[in-house]
């Protein structure tokens, strides 16, 4: 009988370890999830803050084109406008790729580490 309690409790002992572990681990993975989406949140505004500065550089030549349209021969301003059209582009494109962080990125919440604690769940309560 008192080896029986013993076994018991020795039992019960390495199941709390295993818990105490399992949450451990869960912990770290929301961790490194939530540093992981902060980083691609970061990365995709400094990609729109660059675009919204390429956007106003590209405005800026878009106006010295115009001018230098009306006041020059076809080929400065042509040239200033092509300049101001390449970096319209540029500006398109890096908007797109900070779409894709933000898109990758939200929402915040820790999804691996929230799945694994369900299924940990799951367990305990399958074997309970």
């Amino acid at each position: 009988m008192l080896r029986a309690m013993f076994g018991v409790m020795t039992r019960a002992k390495s199941v709390k370890n295993r818990t105490i572990s399992l949450a451990r681990l869960n912990i770290e993975l929301a961790k490194l999830e939530a540093k992981q989406k902060a980083t691609a949140l970061g990365t995709g505004a400094g990609l729109a803050a660059l675009a919204g500065v390429l956007v106003v550089y590209a405005i800026g030549f878009a106006f010295a084109a115009a001018a230098a349209g009306l006041n020059e021969a076809l080929s400065l301003w042509l040239s200033l406008l092509i300049v101001a059209g390449i970096l319209f582009l540029v500006a398109a494109i890096v908007v797109f790729v900070a779409v894709r962080f933000f898109k990758k990125a939200s929402p915040p919440t820790p999804d691996q580490a929230l799945e694994e604690a369900a299924r940990t769940l799951e367990t305990f309560e399958s074997h309970v």
